[in-house]
């Protein structure tokens, strides 16, 4: 897996949370994102965190701080470019993306898309089943080649903004994976006690 890095999307503005950092607020005993960091740390993988604003909020985390590249905050794929942009750099060929904001995500998250991947050649976005048991892409937690950073920069550009409409112009695939409250996120705080009753049960 070492021609991959982590980027964990924290870059939104939160307004359905009342603002500021979602993965910062408690969670039993530990913040949202600390049960993010914990899927992700086994991997041993270079791992960034895009954010925007003052980056010492998340100093304690010893991670690279990425902020979107072009100004009014035009959604997480401005968080996926950003990370693409940091992983060429360090000569990796891809990233695997998942959303601060998600503290559950499967823990074979990031071998799973690694391997359905095609060696780097296609996106490949996370699936789970709704109620109705049809499939839903979950578009913040994917797989992205860093080869196509110049093409989405040029969409970014032109104003795209929709993460599974620049995703079905490239080569991409799904993964399922069977429970959807692996991917539950907090979008507000009546969703962060949700999680905390999670947790309990």
């Amino acid at each position: 897996m070492s021609e991959a890095a982590i980027v964990i999307l924290a870059g939104g503005r939160a307004t359905r949370f009342g603002g500021g950092d979602k993965c910062l607020a408690p969670l039993g005993k530990a913040r949202v994102i600390d049960y993010v960091l914990d899927r992700l740390r086994r991997h041993h993988l270079p791992m960034a965190i895009n954010a925007n604003g003052d980056p010492r909020r998340f100093a304690e985390f010893r991670l690279p701080v990425l902020p979107d590249g072009q100004p009014g905050h035009p959604g997480p794929l401005a968080g996926v470019l950003a990370g693409m942009r940091w992983a060429a750099g360090l000569g990796l060929g891809q990233i695997v993306t998942v959303a601060a904001d998600t503290p559950y995500f499967p823990h074979a998250l990031v071998p799973t898309l690694i391997g359905e991947s095609a060696g780097g050649t296609r996106i490949v976005i996370a699936c789970c089943p709704n109620e109705d048991g049809n499939l839903l892409p979950q578009p913040t937690f994917g797989i992205w080649p860093v080869a196509l950073a110049d093409d989405l920069e040029t969409s970014l550009l032109s104003g795209t903004r929709k993460i599974m409409r620049w995703v079905k112009s490239q080569p991409h695939a799904f993964t399922d994976f069977p429970m959807p409250e692996y991917f539950f996120n907090i979008n507000s705080e009546q969703d962060r006690q949700v999680a905390e009753d999670m947790l309990k049960g």
